[in-house]
């Protein structure tokens, strides 16, 4: 481990971000090597950090990042057309990448990680890991009937596209799809009549943006990661067109989650 800032520490241990591991701080509840810590305290190889008395360890080798993306930011290493890049707010780590995409224009929870593996998980269809999202839209509320239509099927393009979930929502709607495909939410609403001003991801699985202001990031704890990990469970049907026990209770369990925080979500 190299030298760091206390906050910084914290932040990467995945206890908060930077902004919030200062407020701990301030608040006297950190404690290195057994003395209570200070801003601009620095944390050296061989030190102990606590929070509350609990040991706080530096994360594994990997890293997953949780962004709360802001609006004009673009989704890629190097764009000459892009203004701003989302690589500018994160800390720098070889091998770095985002987990799927975000649109320049969509704002949000963004993951971005060094595990492969993990970026396969959550982006492979046969995963069908869920995201929930708000939209606001141009014709505001959608109604009861589009919801009905977006959970049955909108023809685009590029196939039919389905989300697990849509429920009404002051100015637009709340809704759960375990598609990435481009632009998908945005194209199914303006497919029926409800063109989206703004667009907000809210959670990826079970890892949501909680109080993470626009620009702001922090690490993932083992425990988030390991929790991604279980969420991504291949679909594999039993027989065609029939899913086996386990992977109805597998499923079932993230989507009733997804459900859960989409009914109590009052953005």
């Amino acid at each position: 481990m190299v030298v760091m800032r206390l906050q910084q520490f914290l932040a990467r241990a995945g206890v908060a971000s930077r902004r919030k591991a200062e407020e701990l701080i301030r608040a006297g509840r950190v404690t290195i090597n057994q003395q209570v810590a200070m801003i601009g305290a620095v944390v050296q190889p061989g030190d102990i950090v606590r929070l509350d008395g609990e040991r706080v360890h530096t994360p594994q080798k990997n890293v997953v990042i949780a962004l709360h993306k802001p609006r004009g930011y673009t989704t890629t290493h190097k764009d000459q057309h892009a203004e701003k890049l989302v690589y500018e707010l994160v800390p720098k780590h070889p091998g770095l990448h985002a987990v799927g995409r975000l649109d320049k224009d969509t704002e949000g929870l963004l993951l971005l990680t060094t595990d492969g593996q993990l970026t396969q998980r959550l982006t492979h269809p046969r995963y069908q890991v869920p995201k929930l999202y708000r939209a606001w839209c141009k014709n505001g509320r959608v109604s009861q009937e589009a919801c009905r239509h977006l959970v049955q099927g909108v023809l685009l393009e590029d196939g039919l596209a389905k989300a697990l979930v849509a429920h009404p929502a002051k100015g637009g709607v709340r809704l759960v799809l375990a598609e990435g495909r481009k632009r998908e939410v945005r194209r199914m609403l303006n497919k029926l009549g409800y063109p989206v001003e703004r667009l907000l991801r809210l959670a990826v699985g079970p890892v949501e943006l909680g109080d993470l202001e626009a620009g702001e990031w922090r690490y993932l704890s083992p425990e988030e990661i390991e929790q991604l990990y279980t969420s991504a469970v291949p679909k594999t049907p039993a027989a065609p067109f029939q899913k086996s026990k386990a992977d109805v209770r597998t499923s079932g369990s993230v989507v009733e989650s997804s459900r859960e925080r989409l009914s109590a979500r009052k953005r």
